[in-house]
Protein backbone atom coordinates (compact mmCIF):
# COMPACT_ATOMS: atom_id res chain seq x y z
CA UNK A 1 0.00 0.00 0.00
CA UNK A 2 2.75 2.18 1.05
CA UNK A 3 6.72 2.68 0.83
CA UNK A 4 7.98 1.36 4.25
CA UNK A 5 8.66 4.86 5.49
CA UNK A 6 5.14 5.27 6.28
CA UNK A 7 3.21 3.62 9.59
CA UNK A 8 0.26 2.29 8.13
CA UNK A 9 -1.91 3.29 11.34
CA UNK A 10 -4.83 0.36 11.14
CA UNK A 11 -1.77 -2.82 10.64
CA UNK A 12 -3.03 -6.42 9.30
CA UNK A 13 -4.93 -7.69 12.63
CA UNK A 14 -7.70 -10.10 11.38
CA UNK A 15 -10.39 -7.33 12.03
CA UNK A 16 -8.86 -5.06 9.85
CA UNK A 17 -8.29 -7.63 7.06
CA UNK A 18 -12.41 -8.91 7.75
CA UNK A 19 -13.28 -5.20 7.29
CA UNK A 20 -11.15 -5.00 3.60
CA UNK A 21 -11.98 -8.19 2.71
CA UNK A 22 -15.97 -7.19 2.95
CA UNK A 23 -15.50 -4.17 0.18
CA UNK A 24 -16.43 -4.94 -3.47
CA UNK A 25 -16.23 -2.83 -6.65
CA UNK A 26 -20.38 -1.72 -5.69
CA UNK A 27 -19.50 -0.73 -2.65
CA UNK A 28 -16.18 1.19 -2.80
CA UNK A 29 -16.12 2.04 -6.60
CA UNK A 30 -19.72 2.87 -7.68
CA UNK A 31 -18.24 6.34 -8.86
CA UNK A 32 -15.58 4.20 -11.36
CA UNK A 33 -17.65 1.65 -12.62
CA UNK A 34 -19.77 3.28 -15.62
CA UNK A 35 -15.98 4.73 -16.92
CA UNK A 36 -14.47 1.44 -17.17
CA UNK A 37 -14.67 -0.70 -20.20
CA UNK A 38 -13.83 -4.01 -21.57
CA UNK A 39 -9.98 -4.13 -22.64
CA UNK A 40 -9.11 -1.37 -20.33
CA UNK A 41 -5.60 -2.02 -18.15
CA UNK A 42 -5.93 -1.52 -14.46
CA UNK A 43 -3.86 -0.44 -11.78
CA UNK A 44 -5.31 -1.56 -8.67
CA UNK A 45 -3.07 0.82 -5.57
CA UNK A 46 -2.89 -0.43 -2.42
CA UNK A 47 -5.52 -3.65 -3.48
CA UNK A 48 -5.06 -5.55 0.16
CA UNK A 49 -6.88 -8.96 0.29
CA UNK A 50 -8.26 -8.00 -3.14
CA UNK A 51 -11.58 -8.31 -2.92
CA UNK A 52 -12.49 -4.56 -5.12
CA UNK A 53 -9.67 -6.22 -7.72
CA UNK A 54 -11.02 -9.22 -8.37
CA UNK A 55 -14.84 -7.19 -9.43
CA UNK A 56 -13.00 -4.94 -11.18
CA UNK A 57 -11.01 -7.85 -13.61
CA UNK A 58 -14.96 -9.42 -14.20
CA UNK A 59 -15.68 -5.69 -15.43
CA UNK A 60 -12.78 -5.34 -17.79
CA UNK A 61 -12.18 -8.41 -18.99
CA UNK A 62 -10.46 -9.39 -21.22
CA UNK A 63 -8.30 -6.40 -20.04
CA UNK A 64 -5.83 -6.77 -17.25
CA UNK A 65 -6.29 -5.46 -13.72
CA UNK A 66 -2.76 -5.19 -11.55
CA UNK A 67 -3.23 -5.14 -7.80
CA UNK A 68 -0.35 -3.83 -5.88
CA UNK A 69 0.23 -3.57 -1.73
CA UNK A 70 3.69 -2.84 0.27
CA UNK A 71 2.63 -6.03 2.68
CA UNK A 72 3.90 -9.06 1.36
CA UNK A 73 1.17 -10.93 3.69
CA UNK A 74 -1.61 -9.20 2.81
CA UNK A 75 -0.70 -10.01 -1.21
CA UNK A 76 -0.12 -13.88 -0.26
CA UNK A 77 -4.05 -13.81 0.99
CA UNK A 78 -4.83 -12.01 -2.15
CA UNK A 79 -3.41 -14.50 -3.92
CA UNK A 80 -4.23 -17.64 -2.07
CA UNK A 81 -8.19 -16.12 -2.35
CA UNK A 82 -8.55 -14.90 -5.61
CA UNK A 83 -6.17 -17.99 -7.38
CA UNK A 84 -9.23 -20.71 -8.08
CA UNK A 85 -11.66 -18.03 -9.46
CA UNK A 86 -10.39 -18.32 -13.01
CA UNK A 87 -9.69 -14.62 -13.30
CA UNK A 88 -6.64 -14.94 -15.10
CA UNK A 89 -6.60 -10.84 -16.21
CA UNK A 90 -6.17 -10.64 -12.80
CA UNK A 91 -2.28 -10.13 -10.90
CA UNK A 92 -0.83 -9.39 -7.59
CA UNK A 93 2.35 -7.91 -6.82
CA UNK A 94 4.35 -6.21 -3.64
CA UNK A 95 5.00 -3.05 -4.90
CA UNK A 96 5.84 0.53 -3.81
CA UNK A 97 3.39 3.35 -4.56
CA UNK A 98 6.23 6.16 -3.99
CA UNK A 99 8.28 3.94 -6.87
CA UNK A 100 6.03 2.03 -8.72
CA UNK A 101 7.79 -0.98 -11.04
CA UNK A 102 5.12 -0.24 -13.88
CA UNK A 103 6.53 1.44 -16.97
CA UNK A 104 5.21 4.85 -17.90
CA UNK A 105 2.13 4.75 -19.46
CA UNK A 106 1.18 1.18 -19.13
CA UNK A 107 -2.86 1.85 -17.83
CA UNK A 108 -5.97 3.38 -18.92
CA UNK A 109 -7.10 3.61 -15.19
CA UNK A 110 -5.44 3.89 -11.87
CA UNK A 111 -7.67 3.38 -8.73
CA UNK A 112 -6.67 3.59 -4.75
CA UNK A 113 -9.07 3.18 -2.37
CA UNK A 114 -8.15 4.25 1.13
CA UNK A 115 -5.10 4.73 0.34
CA UNK A 116 -3.51 8.50 0.63
CA UNK A 117 -4.72 8.92 4.26
CA UNK A 118 -2.29 6.53 5.23
CA UNK A 119 0.48 8.25 3.59
CA UNK A 120 3.42 11.21 4.68
CA UNK A 121 3.14 12.22 1.19
CA UNK A 122 0.21 11.80 -0.42
CA UNK A 123 0.97 14.02 -3.71
CA UNK A 124 4.29 12.22 -4.70
CA UNK A 125 2.10 9.43 -5.07
CA UNK A 126 -0.66 10.54 -6.49
CA UNK A 127 2.44 11.80 -9.19
CA UNK A 128 3.85 8.70 -9.58
CA UNK A 129 -0.11 7.15 -10.23
CA UNK A 130 0.17 10.07 -13.11
CA UNK A 131 3.42 8.62 -14.79
CA UNK A 132 2.05 5.43 -15.22
CA UNK A 133 -1.65 6.74 -16.64
CA UNK A 134 -1.59 6.97 -20.56
CA UNK A 135 -2.24 10.28 -21.48
CA UNK A 136 -6.52 11.04 -20.82
CA UNK A 137 -5.89 8.14 -18.53
CA UNK A 138 -8.57 8.18 -15.38
CA UNK A 139 -7.47 8.60 -11.92
CA UNK A 140 -9.73 7.20 -9.22
CA UNK A 141 -9.42 7.45 -5.39
CA UNK A 142 -11.55 7.53 -2.59
CA UNK A 143 -10.72 8.68 1.12
CA UNK A 144 -12.96 8.23 4.24
CA UNK A 145 -12.85 11.67 6.09
CA UNK A 146 -13.30 10.43 9.89
CA UNK A 147 -14.18 14.11 11.25
CA UNK A 148 -17.24 14.08 9.47
CA UNK A 149 -18.10 10.47 10.82
CA UNK A 150 -21.42 10.65 12.39
CA UNK A 151 -23.23 8.42 14.88
CA UNK A 152 -25.64 7.66 17.09
CA UNK A 153 -25.89 7.56 20.10
CA UNK A 154 -22.48 9.23 21.19
CA UNK A 155 -20.31 8.37 24.49
CA UNK A 156 -17.51 10.27 26.03
CA UNK A 157 -15.49 6.86 24.99
CA UNK A 158 -16.56 7.24 21.16
CA UNK A 159 -15.56 10.74 21.15
CA UNK A 160 -12.45 9.57 22.77
CA UNK A 161 -11.99 6.96 19.99
CA UNK A 162 -12.02 9.50 17.29
CA UNK A 163 -9.59 11.71 19.39
CA UNK A 164 -7.36 9.15 20.16
CA UNK A 165 -7.71 8.56 15.86
CA UNK A 166 -6.95 11.39 15.09
CA UNK A 167 -3.90 11.55 17.71
CA UNK A 168 -1.70 8.04 16.00
CA UNK A 169 -2.81 9.46 12.16
CA UNK A 170 -0.82 12.84 13.15
CA UNK A 171 1.87 11.08 14.45
CA UNK A 172 2.11 8.76 11.89
CA UNK A 173 2.02 11.52 9.39
CA UNK A 174 -0.90 10.82 7.99
CA UNK A 175 -3.81 12.85 7.11
CA UNK A 176 -7.58 10.90 8.83
CA UNK A 177 -9.64 13.73 7.39
CA UNK A 178 -8.00 13.04 4.02
CA UNK A 179 -11.46 13.19 2.40
CA UNK A 180 -11.84 16.69 2.46
CA UNK A 181 -8.20 17.49 1.12
CA UNK A 182 -8.58 14.96 -2.04
CA UNK A 183 -9.72 17.31 -4.61
CA UNK A 184 -6.64 19.69 -3.59
CA UNK A 185 -3.96 16.78 -3.65
CA UNK A 186 -5.57 15.67 -7.26
CA UNK A 187 -4.90 18.80 -8.88
CA UNK A 188 -1.72 19.79 -7.20
CA UNK A 189 -0.38 16.20 -8.44
CA UNK A 190 -1.05 17.82 -12.07
CA UNK A 191 -4.42 15.58 -13.06
CA UNK A 192 -7.17 17.96 -14.73
CA UNK A 193 -11.35 17.39 -15.17
CA UNK A 194 -12.04 16.55 -11.84
CA UNK A 195 -15.40 15.10 -11.06
CA UNK A 196 -15.91 15.32 -7.31
CA UNK A 197 -18.63 13.02 -5.16
CA UNK A 198 -19.48 11.66 -2.13
CA UNK A 199 -20.91 8.38 -0.64
CA UNK A 200 -21.54 7.07 3.34
CA UNK A 201 -21.59 3.71 4.32
CA UNK A 202 -24.48 3.03 6.92
CA UNK A 203 -24.55 0.89 9.07
CA UNK A 204 -27.78 1.00 10.82
CA UNK A 205 -29.76 -2.87 10.83
CA UNK A 206 -28.97 -5.32 13.73
CA UNK A 207 -26.97 -7.39 11.40
CA UNK A 208 -24.79 -3.97 10.17
CA UNK A 209 -24.44 -2.59 13.93
CA UNK A 210 -23.03 -5.82 15.30
CA UNK A 211 -20.90 -6.18 11.94
CA UNK A 212 -19.18 -2.60 12.64
CA UNK A 213 -19.58 -2.15 16.21
CA UNK A 214 -17.64 -6.04 16.84
CA UNK A 215 -15.04 -4.85 13.92
CA UNK A 216 -13.81 -1.82 15.82
CA UNK A 217 -14.46 -3.22 19.38
CA UNK A 218 -12.07 -5.70 18.38
CA UNK A 219 -9.52 -3.35 16.73
CA UNK A 220 -8.93 -0.90 19.31
CA UNK A 221 -7.79 -3.64 21.33
CA UNK A 222 -5.65 -5.64 19.19
CA UNK A 223 -4.69 -3.38 15.65
CA UNK A 224 -1.90 -1.35 14.69
CA UNK A 225 -3.95 1.36 16.32
CA UNK A 226 -3.91 -0.03 19.51
CA UNK A 227 -0.60 -1.01 19.30
CA UNK A 228 0.74 2.50 18.06
CA UNK A 229 -1.53 4.19 20.73
CA UNK A 230 0.66 2.30 23.20
CA UNK A 231 4.14 3.06 22.12
CA UNK A 232 3.22 6.74 21.90
CA UNK A 233 2.11 7.11 25.29
CA UNK A 234 -1.15 8.41 23.87
CA UNK A 235 -3.69 5.84 25.66
CA UNK A 236 -3.81 3.16 28.20
CA UNK A 237 -5.01 -0.47 27.85
CA UNK A 238 -7.70 0.31 30.50
CA UNK A 239 -9.06 3.30 28.19
CA UNK A 240 -8.89 0.81 25.28
CA UNK A 241 -11.00 -1.80 27.08
CA UNK A 242 -13.36 1.37 27.39
CA UNK A 243 -13.79 2.44 24.27
CA UNK A 244 -14.06 -1.62 23.13
CA UNK A 245 -16.73 -1.83 25.18
CA UNK A 246 -18.29 1.52 24.05
CA UNK A 247 -18.51 0.37 20.43
CA UNK A 248 -20.74 -3.26 21.69
CA UNK A 249 -23.03 -0.73 23.58
CA UNK A 250 -23.40 1.19 20.55
CA UNK A 251 -24.27 -1.92 18.65
CA UNK A 252 -26.60 -3.32 20.77
CA UNK A 253 -28.76 0.06 20.70
CA UNK A 254 -32.04 -0.67 18.10
CA UNK A 255 -31.58 2.88 17.28
CA UNK A 256 -27.81 3.03 16.81
CA UNK A 257 -26.58 4.62 13.29
CA UNK A 258 -22.78 4.95 11.92
CA UNK A 259 -22.44 6.93 9.18
CA UNK A 260 -19.20 6.89 7.48
CA UNK A 261 -18.25 9.87 5.20
CA UNK A 262 -16.16 9.27 1.64
CA UNK A 263 -15.21 11.58 -0.65
CA UNK A 264 -14.59 10.44 -4.50
CA UNK A 265 -12.53 11.95 -7.18
CA UNK A 266 -12.02 11.13 -11.10
CA UNK A 267 -9.80 13.00 -12.80
CA UNK A 268 -7.87 12.60 -16.41
CA UNK A 269 -3.77 12.85 -16.35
Amino acid sequence: MSTQRDQYTHGHHESVLRSHQWRTAQNSAGFLLRHLGRGDELLDVGCGPGTISADLARLVDPGHVRGIDISMEVIDIARSTHEDQGLTNLSFAVDDVYALSSADASFNVVFAHQVLQHLSDPISALREMRRVLRDEGILAVREADFAAFAWSPTSEHLVRWMQLYHQVTRANSAEADAGRHLPAWVRTAGFHSLEVSSSNWTYYSDEERRWWGELWAERVMHSGFATQGLEYGFTTTSELREISQAFRVWADDDDGVFIVVNVEVLARR
